[in-house]
């Protein structure tokens, strides 16, 4: 599925630094960025 600048993101979960469980939809109701580091752990 690919993003769209000004659409809204699909709801996901990932790990925080201390394995607990963090889902987009925790922040409902709130302003949050979502920031990608698509080069992450790449040799780009």
């Amino acid at each position: 599925m690919a993003l769209e600048i000004g659409k809204k993101a699909p709801d996901f979960a990932l790990q925080d630094d201390d394995e607990n469980t963090v889902k987009l939809t925790d922040y409902k109701g709130k302003r949050v960025i979502v920031f990608f580091y698509p080069k992450a752990n790449t040799s780009g």
